[in-house]
Formats: structure tokens, C-alpha cells, sequence
């Protein structure tokens, strides 16, 4: 297992540095190397490794959620406030009900086994969007507007949206009667919980280090201790009381920053520094999710649904952002933003098939594709169009915040 990680980092490094260098964002590459290493190709990564890769995963994105919220300031937020309120279900709900009825028509499905596969599909990754709109806010592209802070926002939530209408519509295709008001009705607890858990552990961990003297690495296990037991905490209580949490370790973040500014800049190297170690473990792995035959199986069927999904995303996302002061080429940077797919695809897409659920077979291809097709397409997109539809904060007086390197 070590000696499987161990080339992993190594290639790692170089195969992002590689695609960096073509100008193409170093994470295709990571995607790429773990297709080709995984069970369904060369099939070179340790058994051990795989058992334990939806946990490496979640601590990725902790990491990267974590350094998302002491990234966030208030004013900006504030700003995007109510659109980003609308993005955060809108453009999903589209997409899944799309789906939905074009499954009907396109692959004979009824119309739950369509839900169940259209928000499958309808979770926008924040592995993919995260970084980069970090990225983006660390070179102050669309500094004015908040456009990367929006996404930001929206985005974690968003998954949470197409998480809760899946596991709703599984419940009845499972023939579990009135499990569809109940779940629906736990999105607004899930994000009012997860938030309020957050706000409650960004305040203590302050009033920790108000109280005791700590370096910076202590300050970071802590907080990453902090972010695992906030993760704990909804898998303990799954059932009983829905916790939205990767939105309430965000938010610790943004509590930090509010209370503390000087210190959340403090952190934000550090992190920047784990997360340069977590990403290439994520992405790689998240690759190694994809068996390609099953994702061809899919064919023009399958990228048709994909498409029209997208579609109807877009234009979800335009009304979204319809009545904002967000100029057209901004609206157009969201519809971008708001394409990639792969974290809750990877995750959940084989459940159905697990359950031995009809069209089980026909949702996981179609899952796998839309990672195959919008993870590196939308990051390609999202990279080359944001110099050209986000505005640029040449008249700051302020410094350049550096959050993310510029090779992510």
C-alpha cells in the first residue's frame, strides 16, 4: 500500500506538471493517471488502497472546503448572498427533473428510475470547482462581483440538494412508501444544522487558540481534527438528525476568518501546502472510480442525456442569476462553473446496480461517462474562460491574497 502511494505522489507531481506546462489544468492529468493505474485498466493500485479510498477522498476535500471557508469574506459574501441562495438548487433541480422525463423517452425508464439517475448526475463536483475558484480568487479574477465566491458558496450546497431528491427517489423505487416529502423537507435542516455546527465550532476552536498558545501546525491538526468529527458527526447521527456537514466545515473556516483575519491568512499556506499532498491522492483516485467500457456502454444515448442535462442546468443557472448584478459574461462564467462532474458521481453512482435496482447497469455507465466527458472538458472551460468573462482587479490598492498556486 505505501509503495502504491508512494508512486502515486511521485508520478503525480510530475503527470500535473506535465499537463501545467501544455496549459491544461494539472488535475486532467492527476484524472488520467488514475484511469490508466486503476482496477479497469493496468489495475497497478494496492487492494488496500481502493478499500480505503472513499475515506482518502473525504479528507481531500475537507482540506479543500476548509482553506474554501477561510477564503470567503463577509462583504463578498453578502454580495452574492441571494444568488447564490437560488444557484444553490435551481440549476440542480433542473437537471434532475430533465433527466428524469428524457430517460422516460430515451432509455424506457419510469419516471423514479429517471429521478434516481438524473440527480446522480445533477451534483456539480466541488473537487473539481473548489480549487479552481480558489484559485481565481487568489489572482482577484472577479474581485468586484464575486463571481468565485459564489460558486463557492453554491456549489457545496447544491450537492446536498441532489444527494437528498436521489436518496428520496431511491427510497421509493426500493418501494419504501413516504419517502419522498420527509427527505425533501431535511434539505433547509440539513444546511440550517450544518451551518449552525459550523458557526458553533469556528467559535471554539477561536476561543482555543485565544487560550492557548499554539504554533501554526498545531493550529492546523486541530482544526483538521476539528473537520473529521464534524464529518463523523452526520454519518452518527445519519437517520436520526441530517447534518449537510462538508457546508458546516466551510463555514468553521469562514468563522475563523471573521474573528481572527490575521490568523486565517496565517493558515491558508500551510493548508495550501496539505492540499498539494490531498489533491493529487483525490483526483487520482476519483479516476481510478472510472472503468471506461462501462462508460462506452453508455454511448450516444448516454451523452445525449448527459448534454440535455447540462442544458437544463444552464438555463437554471441563468435564471438563477437573472435580477443579479452580475454582467452577461459573469452569467456565462457561472453556466461554466456550474458543468463539471465527478466526487458525488464516483460516489454514488454504482448504488443503484449495488441494490440490484432495475436500470442499475444503464445509470452507473451514464454516471461514469459524465465524468469521463464534463471533469475535464469543464475544467478546461472554466480555466480558459475566466481571464476572458471575469473581471480583473488591476486598480486594488490592497496585495494579491495568494491562496492556491497557479498551477491547480
Amino acid at each position: 500500500m505505501f509503495i502504491t502511494m508512494s508512486l502515486f505522489l511521485i508520478l503525480g507531481v510530475i503527470v500535473a506538471k506535465l499537463f501545467t506546462k501544455l496549459k491544461l489544468p494539472g488535475l486532467i492529468g492527476l484524472l488520467l493517471l488514475g484511469i490508466l493505474s486503476g482496477p479497469y485498466v493496468l489495475n497497478l493500485i494496492d487492494a488496500k488502497v481502493l478499500s480505503i479510498s472513499a475515506e482518502l477522498r473525504k479528507i481531500a476535500l475537507i482540506v479543500i472546503l476548509l482553506r474554501a471557508g477561510l477564503g470567503i469574506s463577509r462583504e463578498t459574501l453578502q454580495k452574492v448572498g441571494r444568488t447564490a441562495v437560488k444557484m444553490s438548487f435551481i440549476p440542480g433541480i433542473f437537471e434532475g427533473f430533465t433527466i428524469a422525463v428524457v430517460s422516460i423517452y430515451l432509455l424506457g425508464f419510469t419516471f423514479t428510475e429517471g429521478a434516481v439517475l438524473g440527480f446522480i448526475i445533477a451534483a456539480v463536483s466541488p473537487a473539481v470547482v473548489v480549487p479552481l475558484m480558489l484559485n481565481f480568487i487568489g489572482q482577484r479574477l472577479g474581485e468586484k462581483s464575486g463571481v468565485p465566491t459564489l460558486i463557492l458558496a453554491s456549489a457545496s450546497i447544491d450537492d446536498i440538494v441532489a444527494i437528498t431528491f436521489f436518496s428520496a427517489f431511491l427510497g421509493i423505487l426500493m418501494e419504501e412508501p413516504g419517502n419522498l416529502i420527509g427527505p425533501i423537507l431535511n434539505i433547509p435542516l440539513s444546511i440550517l444544522s450544518g451551518v449552525g455546527l459550523g458557526i458553533a465550532a469556528g467559535l471554539a476552536i477561536v476561543y482555543i487558540f485565544n487560550k492557548i498558545a499554539l504554533g501554526h501546525t498545531q493550529k492546523i491538526i486541530l482544526l483538521l481534527g476539528c473537520s473529521t468529527l464534524l464529518i463523523a458527526a452526520e454519518d452518527a447521527l445519519h437517520g436520526h438528525l441530517a447534518i449537510a456537514s462538508l457546508l458546516s466545515i466551510m463555514t468553521m473556516g469562514f468563522v475563523i476568518r471573521e474573528r481572527v483575519p490575521q490568523l486565517a491568512k496565517q493558515l491558508t499556506a500551510p493548508l495550501g501546502s496539505i492540499w498539494e499532498f490531498s489533491k493529487i491522492l483525490l483526483f487520482v483516485l476519483v479516476g481510478a472510480t472510472v472503468n471506461i467500457n462501462i462508460a462506452l456502454e453508455a454511448g450516444a444515448v448516454g451523452l445525449a442525456i448527459i448534454m440535455i442535462g447540462l442544458s437544463a442546468r444552464s438555463i437554471g443557472v441563468l435564471i438563477s442569476t437573472a435580477g443579479s448584478s452580475l454582467s452577461p459574461k459573469e452569467r456565462l462564467f457561472s453556466v461554466i462553473a456550474y458543468t463539471p462532474k465527478a466526487t458525488v458521481q464516483a460516489a454514488i453512482g454504482a448504488i443503484p446496480l449495488s441494490l440490484g435496482l432495475p436500470g442499475g447497469e444503464v445509470i452507473l455507465a451514464i454516471a461514469v461517462l459524465s465524468i469521463l466527458v464534463t471533469a475535464p472538458l469543464g475544467a478546461i472551460a472554466i480555466k480558459y474562460a475566466a481571464p476572458k468573462l471575469l473581471d480583473h482587479c488591476d486598480d486594488c490598492s490592497k496585495p494579491k491574497p495568494k491562496l492556491v498556486a497557479d498551477d491547480d
